[in-house]
């Protein structure tokens, strides 16, 4: 095991592209799980209390996942695919060669291409891609929501909310939310960016109360032979 305290520019590169994509994952499945505020539509708001109330009684959750990435010179097209764990406060998200993991005091983020692990302290205020901040209060007052009709995603019916932020200041201009009509649960949607990327997301294989062992939100690189640690706490 080596331990150094600065990583290579070609490895944050690869993390920040990662958490970027995390970080919408992440606002797919759980923008509603804390309704906004800023309440337009009556309808929109029944949807987003019965997802709310079905995410909040599960003490631990699983789920696949999938996000579609076009550019808005369509020149560039991403796909990756991964996992989702959650319980509690405590989240592990897998994907692509990668396994970003936080147990609420310490992040880590593993690289498998280059074997290589780094540590963070876990911060809530700069978590843009932490579950917990999602949860609690990071959407009140900050975006509108209304009912836009149904729609599919895959064989699922759902309904379909569009989130628009109040402020200027936010990444995305707009959020697609789709809710499984029969399980009040996130299948889907799509994110716009304001520089004109879009995203699609799919989610599948939802397990709520899923049997989640707690070690999975820690990072042990006695598992990892040779692995290269860089300390950034």
């Amino acid at each position: 095991m080596l331990v150094r305290t600065t990583h290579s520019i070609n490895t944050h590169y690869i993390q920040k592209q990662m958490k970027k994509l995390i970080g919408i994952f992440s606002l797919g499945l759980l923008s509603i799980v804390q309704p906004v505020m800023a309440q337009t539509d009556a309808k929109a708001k029944a949807i987003l209390d019965a997802a709310t109330k079905k995410v909040n009684s599960l003490k631990s959750l699983k789920a696949n996942f999938s996000l579609n990435l076009s550019s808005a010179n369509g020149k560039t097209k991403q796909s990756k695919s991964g996992t989702f764990y959650m319980k509690g406060s405590k989240y592990r998200i897998s994907i692509s060669g990668q396994e970003i993991i936080s147990d609420n005091k310490t992040v880590w983020t593993y690289i498998k291409e280059s074997n290589e692990v780094q540590i963070n302290n876990y911060n809530p205020n700069e978590q843009t891609i932490s579950p917990t901040k999602l949860i609690t209060n990071f959407y009140d007052k900050e975006y509108k929501y209304k009912y836009i009709g149904t729609k599919k995603s895959g064989t699922k019916n759902c309904d379909a909310i569009e989130l628009t932020p109040i402020t200027a200041g936010k990444q995305f201009s707009k959020v697609e939310i789709l809710v499984d009509k029969a399980t009040s649960t996130i299948a889907g949607g799509s994110i716009t960016e304001k520089n004109g990327n879009h995203y699609t997301y799919t989610i599948s294989n939802f397990a709520g109360n899923a049997p989640v062992d707690d070690k999975l939100f820690s990072f042990d690189p006695k598992a990892y032979k040779g692995v290269e640690v860089v300390d950034l706490r």
